[in-house]
């Protein structure tokens, strides 16, 4: 039985606009540091660039990773560090995440678990790629039959992927062990349905932008940057980039196109531990 969808009444023709934040690995501890890195303020500046901006999103996805140390308190962390925005608040896991406990604590009246968001001409679907007590991703077949119930449901919507892994290789030998295990098997059914325009992800902190040829048209291929630590693109061992945290704006228009872009925080008020060999 495919599951409730939650909706926005936006009119069809009108554009949805979002944002998206991602791998906030947030801590008990507003104190507590990754690599160098304290990620409460780090979240804290990318949300008060997004305010900055006024960028008028209709809602934010949050594509995982939320957590650092699995606790209650790095969730209710995160909802109260959004919850100055104003905006609705759509989340999914990573695999430093535990479901159950961020089921249980990703709580308030703008924040939610649904699988499936209804706005405007579009249908944004929210995947589970994690995999128990492992950092790699795979994405099961429950996953793809929910993608094509949600398409058989609501034929004329275009559909944005939402997940936590890669499902392409980013040229990073010690992160590529850790991408979406079947990602281009998951790449070739899903670009089979028509109604699919774009995957958008986090997990590999670093900006990527290309296009996948489906057998309707290209399908735009998405990761975005981490709200805290980035990992140097192209590094065949582990490596961390001095570029700042971010985050991605979208528009997705009424005609399927997807307008998007990655922003950072300004200056250089965060600065990781280059000596770090992993984390």
């Amino acid at each position: 039985m495919l599951e409730e969808a939650i909706s926005y009444s936006i009119d069809v023709e009108a554009s949805v606009k979002i944002v998206q934040v991602t791998d906030p690995h947030l801590f008990a501890d507003h104190d507590a540091q990754l690599l160098g890195v304290n990620t409460a303020q780090s979240l804290r500046a990318v949300l008060n660039t997004i305010d900055a901006v006024h960028y008028p999103a209709d809602f934010m996805l949050a594509s995982g990773d939320i957590s650092q140390d699995y606790s209650a308190e790095s969730y209710h962390n995160f909802v109260k560090a959004i919850s100055p925005l104003g905006l609705p608040c759509h989340y999914l896991p990573g695999n430093h995440d535990d479901p159950r406990i961020m089921r249980l604590n990703m709580q308030g009246p703008k924040i939610f678990g649904h699988r499936r968001i209804l706005v405007g001409s579009w249908q944004v679907i929210m995947l589970d790629s994690t995999v128990r007590g492992k950092p790699g991703g795979y994405m099961s077949d429950a996953e793809f039959e929910l993608i094509k119930a949600a398409a058989e449901d609501q034929p004329d919507r275009h559909i944005l992927l939402a997940m936590h892994h890669n499902p392409i290789l980013v040229g990073c030998a010690w992160l590529d062990q850790h991408w979406m295990s079947n990602g281009s098997e998951f790449l070739e059914l899903v670009a089979k349905i028509p109604q699919v325009k774009g995957l958008l992800w986090g997990h590999v902190h670093q900006q990527i932008d290309q296009e996948y040829s489906g057998h309707h048209g290209p399908i735009k291929l998405m990761a975005t940057p981490s709200t805290c630590i980035q990992f140097k693109p192209k590094s065949s061992y582990f490596a961390l980039d001095a570029v700042q945290p971010g985050y991605r704006l979208l528009e997705l228009k009424a005609d399927g196109n997807i307008l998007t872009n990655v922003y950072r925080v300004p200056g250089e008020l965060f600065s990781p531990d280059k000596s770090a060999s992993g984390y």
